[in-house]
């Protein structure tokens, strides 16, 4: 593929409740006021589900052990990058499994400094990590939280 406009890269997603259905939000380092869910690339021959928790590990530090499934997504979903974004990793955007959450830890295991891609965190109501996340991964976020909003 030579040029990124014509790939859109494999993701996943993770929408993490907690025990009041909160959910874990994650302010971007490099765009202050713009909140988000763990989320990444499927690396090489990994399945979805593995994806999604090493992507909530590297950039939450919670462990597979504080997170009960409670229900995949059945649709794809997928966001297109603003143009001056598009590169070789990340093509033209991301087209994501997402996967929904219970988070039964404590609070104190929840570390995003390590990553280096998110400021802070904390637990709000879905409509707001809505409200603020950046516009072109809107979409989806409206589908996800359509889909949750089903489910509870």
């Amino acid at each position: 593929m030579t040029f990124p406009q014509q790939y859109f890269r494999a993701g996943v997603g993770a929408v993490i409740v907690n025990q009041q259905n909160l959910v874990l939000a994650l302010e971007r380092a490099d765009v202050l006021g713009a909140w988000q869910f763990p989320q990444g690339g499927l690396e090489m021959g990994e399945e979805p589900c593995d994806a999604v928790l090493r992507e909530v590990e590297e950039e939450t530090s919670i462990p597979s052990n504080y997170l009960d499934l409670i229900k995949t997504v059945p649709d794809l979903l997928a966001y297109e990058l603003p143009f001056s974004a598009q590169n070789k990793k990340m093509g033209r955007g991301q087209v994501q499994y997402w996967f929904i959450f219970r988070f039964k830890g404590p609070d104190e295991v929840i570390d995003v400094s390590k990553g280096g891609e998110f400021y802070s965190w904390k637990w709000i109501p879905f409509k707001d990590v809505v409200k603020n996340v950046v516009s072109f991964r809107k979409n989806v976020y409206c589908r996800l939280f359509e889909f949750y909003q089903r489910m509870i």
